[in-house]
């Protein structure tokens, strides 16, 4: 994702960061595929 953004849009690379977090912080059960697919995601957070 930051290399698409750096690339497609010319953003400075030091001005992200990339932290996989759905292990933390998911969004539903990974006991079934269903849940896996809603914690594959990416998100955005500006600081």
């Amino acid at each position: 994702m930051v290399r698409a953004l750096v690339e497609r849009f010319g953003i400075a690379p030091s001005r992200l960061e990339a932290h996989g977090v759905g292990p933390l912080a998911p969004v539903a059960t990974n006991a079934t595929e269903e849940g896996r697919k809603l914690n594959r995601r990416v998100e955005l957070v500006a600081r």
